[in-house]
């Protein structure tokens, strides 16, 4: 079995954190005014220098050696008590007001004197920890080369079995034997994690016979990690060609090898390269472009980085993804069961399946897993593998774990820590890089920056480093949303050991340490954090309590009081916990003493105030108070958090800011500002925070008085915010507005040119200022104008270059849309086709708009909206037109509640989905059925214009098909559906003859009838092979319904119908029957009728007016 490790590198990371203390001005500065022995930092220095260089052989011995792994836990114990006592008197010297004497002021003599004393305990500590290192014989080595891995060579084993990967070896042998690029050199790389199958996909290219016969030099080598070696690579190239080249001069090797190479064809490949230097990859590739007839190299790499650097200009990176689960299975079978099996395999695949499952598509996993399965005959033992973690296996039984830790080996000791980190999060986990970036920071594991970079952006990184490296992979909800896969996760809690801990593991929860320095809960499993605060004799030495939200949300145990657990978390980093102290509705004052505390999660917690002791918190960079609905404000003394960067108050209801904001000089990320009516909390008080980044919103602009306030708030100069808010509450309509003065202060509100999103929403003036619109906002993609009820014109939008969304509503003065909506900024540039990268157009309640002005152009070419794909126009009672006449790109129309609009609407040949409600009379001069997928309309012209389209055309491609509204005589042509449809809702159109469908209709998959179809008073459901949902609405008439050709029905809904009084052959595949306000039919299905109950009580679920029919049938 092999046991979690303690990494040298990531003690070593953790060692620079401790010089950094060590080298604080006020540490030492504390050292000489208290005349200590000045050999006492020197000690601690030479210790720390002492164990240092030894930490790499650590590493190395502890994978067979126990005592140098209890060695390393001992050490790293040692590092975390130095480094809490570092940060303690750190932090009361940094406090400290009176820098002259502050000593006096931080600790009383005898305070002084135990400080002194747990210094010399932790030197003492670490010198004993020291001693030992010559007894374990540990010594001074390079980091290089330390996974023991044995190099690759181009020989395929039988036992090799090549599933899956047939596209990709295709595309590979395709660009090997394709002669257009006769004399170039290309480079192939394959990229992806450890075990994905990147060195057996090149082994196979090399060996397929096709290549064979086309190159006629052919060499492997095998890089691994060390350095590029640029001489050795060579000499084995020269070898593969029949010579051999002595010499240790690289231009006589590499003049060797191209004299070889001479009029010749070649395939390399480079497998496991791991060393990103340009300049060595350059030099090797110098022999091959001097002389050769052109060839192939193929390099297999982890690294994203590697793939970049060696691929030339026309071929992309070929990434290897998961194999797919029944390929695996084909591996692992083959792997698992002896060719003439006598076992009996039906009970074994079982389990088999279910152990491929967990592998989640990586070859080596399923091929190791499955041979060490070959020789075990008990469905036990296979039991026993499928329950199993990876480190849990010996070493000499699985290679899963050594070839991961090849990659764990060789990051950078500055991502170890990050990555192991990631362990205390539980498998699946969809990580958001600006989510986890302040927890490293707040962990103390980001170097700190060089230049004029952020600590944020060394955080942001290291989390592409890691990404590159495979650690973590793009997931399916989002691009910025990331997963682990399960055996790097595995990883990381092999390498994190026993100081990170995951509550919601809750079998593992009596084998907690009993002082965890790093644990993780979860609401989502009830009662998990009390039940492991019962396995743990004391919390005094975590750093971390974090809450992981996943599943369902359970209330605590009460019996977990807040204060007893902060008096225990005296030397915590990050804290994420949702408070609910009984029937008190603050928390407790004692969260102030967490002097190391640097992120605190308090979300959700209904608390109204905070502590003013919060004020304390020195070292705290994040406050999150997302969701604290009942908080009204925030400590009075918040200016003294000098260190916050994160303050995140999204969906609170704070009433104002505190005073004295502009202190906070470090903030890069505040989710909004409410403008106060005093200077302190002023919109002036931003004017220091010129590194706000991502989302702003600034609230109650009502309240800047005149526009040199809002100059002070220095917008301009937030080059990093993307996203900006501006709101004025809306006052009462009888408020007097200067609108000069509300325009002059959104004029000194402007922000700078890289803005990506505007929402101006509430403005009171009657025009906008120049910059709302210039052309020079290169990057804005979206803009909104909202309640802006006075404005009477609009600006000038139709030249911003990159605007993809746009949206006005709530502008009630607004009577017409002009020519100067499309136009330029006033500049006398050249004038581009305006809104030329538009795709979303959206008008809402519009009270007084009345006319849309056309855009005069020559020809179609030059008109307005050409990549316009959405236009959204609701509630504009007073528009009459016009609309725009040509949208070439247009996929979707929305026109709602406008009865004023009479005209035509836009030529749209790429519409996709047309939806129009009200009594308008706007219409299509030609309805596009051909084109048209969705199709909602209501009233009586709508629906009698459609149906008489349909007459004249086939609907070839519609599939959702929603009426309403209209009384009119109507039936569908041909007395059938179009045969693509599969949604048809029916609603108050009474007159409407419902098709009787005389040929199978095999689309329909939902139907609702709604107060309908008055002429089917009998309805026996027609041949809908595939239909899913019904419903049957408000039908007075109705006294029998038949489903039986419907055999595919999950959920049958009648509401409304009082004569009906039975169902006939429900089919068997419902599983939901759901009635309302049926009289008959409702009353029957209670007292179990055997008139009706035979024919139902099949069904699963039942329910008669919301209440559920209790079916023993089916329980």
């Amino acid at each position: 079995m092999a046991a979690e490790l303690v990494g040298g590198a990531f003690l070593s990371s953790f060692l620079n954190v401790l010089f950094d203390r060590l080298s604080n001005d006020k540490f030492v500065n504390w050292i000489r005014r208290k005349k200590l022995d000045q050999n006492l930092l020197g000690r601690l220095e030479n210790i720390l220098n002492v164990v240092e260089a030894v930490l790499n052989d650590a590493e190395k011995k502890q994978i067979t050696d126990n005592a140098v792994k209890r060695w390393l836990k001992n050490l790293q114990d040692a590092f975390y008590d130095a480094d809490d006592l570092l940060d303690e008197v750190c932090t009361k010297a940094a406090t400290q007001k009176d820098p002259g004497n502050f000593l006096s002021h931080i600790f009383h003599s005898q305070d002084r004197d135990m400080v002194v004393t747990r210094i010399e305990e932790v030197i003492a500590r670490l010198e004993d920890i020291a001693k030992h290192k010559d007894i374990l014989g540990l010594e001074k080595i390079a980091a290089k080369n330390m996974s023991g891995r044995i190099p690759s060579t181009s020989l395929v084993k039988k036992s090799d079995m090549f599933v899956g990967r047939d596209r990709e070896m295709d595309t590979i042998v395709k660009l090997l034997l394709d002669d257009s690029k006769d004399g170039e050199i290309s480079v192939i790389p394959i990229v992806g994690m450890g075990g994905i199958g990147k060195t057996t996909l090149a082994k196979l290219v090399y060996n397929d016979v096709r290549v064979k016969h086309k190159f006629h030099v052919k060499a492997w080598v095998c890089v691994g990690e060390e350095e590029f070696d640029v001489l050795k690579m060579t000499k084995i190239v020269i070898e593969k060609t029949g010579s051999s080249c002595h010499s240790n001069d690289l231009d006589t090797v590499q003049n060797h090898l191209k004299d070889k190479l001479e009029g010749k064809k070649f395939l390399v490949v480079v497998d496991d390269v791991w060393s990103s230097n340009r300049e060595g990859w350059e030099s090797f590739l110098t022999p091959f472009e001097c002389g050769s007839e052109g060839g192939h190299i193929l390099v297999t790499s982890r690294l994203d980085s590697v793939a970049s650097m060696v691929k030339t200009n026309h071929i992309q990176p070929l990434k290897l993804s998961l194999l797919h689960e029944e390929d695996c299975w084909l591996v692992f079978a083959k792997h698992a069961f002896f060719p003439t099996e006598s076992r009996d395999r039906s009970a074994l695949e079982i389990i088999g399946r279910k152990i491929v499952q967990k592998c989640k598509g990586v070859p080596l996993a399923v091929q190791t897993l499955g041979g060490l399965l070959r020789t075990k005959d008990h469905e036990r033992e296979w039991i026993d593998v499928l329950n199993s973690e990876i480190w849990e296996f010996a070493e000499d039984e699985s290679s899963i774990l050594p070839a991961l830790r090849i990659s764990y080996y060789y990051l950078p000791s500055y991502l170890k820590r990050c990555f192991v980190y990631c362990s205390l999060y539980p498998k699946d986990y969809e990580f958001i890089r600006e989510e986890l970036v302040p927890l490293w920071m707040a962990e103390g594991l980001l170097q700190q920056p060089k230049s004029d970079s952020t600590l944020e952006e060394v955080g942001y990184k290291y989390f592409t480093d890691l990404a590159s490296r495979s650690f973590f992979q793009h997931s399916n909800s989002g691009e910025n949303s990331f997963v682990m896969h399960d055996l790097m996760h595995d990883l990381a809690i092999f390498c994190g050991g026993k100081f990170f801990s995951r509550t919601f593991e809750l079998k593992n929860a009596a084998k907690h340490d009993a002082y965890p320095r790093h644990l993780s809960y979860s609401r989502g499993i009830r009662d998990s954090l009390s039940k492991f605060l019962e396995a743990c004799d004391d919390l005094q030495h975590a750093r971390t309590l974090l809450k992981i939200n996943v599943g369902t949300s359970h209330e605590f145990s009460k019996e977990i009081d807040p204060c007893r657990l902060l008096a225990q978390l005296k030397r915590v980093r990050v804290l994420s916990f949702e408070f609910f102290p009984g029937d008190h509705i603050s928390l407790p004052d004692s969260i102030g003493d967490l002097i190391h505390l640097r992120y605190l999660d308090l979300s959700g917690t209904p608390s109204v105030t905070l502590p003013e002791s919060m004020s304390n918190l020195y070292n705290l960079q994040t406050l999150k108070l997302r969701e604290c609905g009942n908080l009204k404000k925030l400590p009075s003394k918040m200016q003294d958090l000098v260190n916050l960067r994160h303050l995140d108050i999204t969906e609170t209801n704070l009433e104002e800011m505190p005073k004295g904001m502009s202190k906070l000089k470090e903030l890069q990320m505040l989710s909004y500002y409410i403008v106060g009516k005093h200077e302190e909390n002023g919109i002036g008080e931003l004017g220091e925070h010129v590194h706000l980044q991502g989302s702003f919103h600034i609230k109650k602009l009502e309240n800047v008085v005149d526009s040199s306030e809002a100059w002070k708030a220095r917008m301009v100069d937030k080059k990093y915010i993307s996203d900006l808010c501006l709101e004025w509450s809306s006052g009462e309509d009888g408020d007097i507005v200067d609108s000069q003065i509300e325009k002059d202060v959104l004029a000194k509100l402007e922000p700078h040119k890289d803005l990506k999103m505007l929402f101006i929403w509430g403005y009171r003036g009657t025009m906008f200022p120049d910059w709302v619109g210039q052309s020079s906002y290169h990057n804005m993609t979206e803009l909104y104008l909202s309640g802006c009820r006075n404005c009477w014109v609009l600006p000038s939008l139709g030249q911003l270059p990159s605007l993809t969304r746009l949206g006005i509503s709530g502008c009630d003065k607004l009577k017409m849309i002009g020519g100067s909506f499309y136009k330029g900024d006033g500049t006398h540039q050249y004038q581009e086709t305006p809104f030329r990268s538009l795709k979303s157009l959206q008008f809402y309640v519009m009270s007084c708009w009345e006319e849309w002005e056309s855009y005069e152009c020559d020809d179609d070419d030059d008109a307005p909206f050409p990549q316009l794909e959405e236009l959204r126009i609701q509630y504009c009672p007073k528009l009459r037109g016009d609309l725009p006449t040509f949208l070439p790109s247009l996929k979707s129309l929305l026109i709602n509640e406008c009865e004023e609009l009479g005209c035509y609407l836009p030529r749209a040949p790429s519409i996709l989905k047309l939806e129009i409600h009200g009594k308008q009379e706007a219409r299509m001069r030609e309805l596009p059925l051909s084109m048209l997928e969705t199709l909602i309309v209501n009233g009586e012209q709508q629906v009698e214009y459609v149906f008489e389209a349909m007459t004249h055309t086939q609907p070839t491609s519609l599939i959702d098909l929603q009426i309403s509204e209209c009384s009119s005589a109507i039936s569908f042509p041909g007395d059938s559906l179009p045969p693509s449809l599969e949604v048809l809702s029916i609603m108050n159109c009474k007159n409407v003859e419902f098709p009787m469908q005389h040929q199978q209709h095999e689309s329909l998959r939902s139907l609702r009838i709604d107060n309908s179809c008055d002429s089917l008073t009998s309805f026996a459901l027609p041949a809908f092979t595939n239909l899913k949902y019904l419903t049957i609405a408000r039908r007075e008439n109705l006294t029998s319904l038949e489903l039986s050709q419907s055999q595919s029905l999950r959920e049958l809904r009648i509401k409304e119908c009082p004569k009906l009084a039975n169902i006939i052959r429900l089919p068997a595949s419902l599983s939901k029957l759901r009635i309302r306000e049926c009289g008959l039919l409702g009353e029957g299905i209670e007292r179990k009728d055997p008139h009706i109950w035979p024919s139902i009580s099949h069904i699963p679920h039942i329910e008669v007016d919301d209440t559920e029919i209790l079916n023993e049938s089916t329980s």
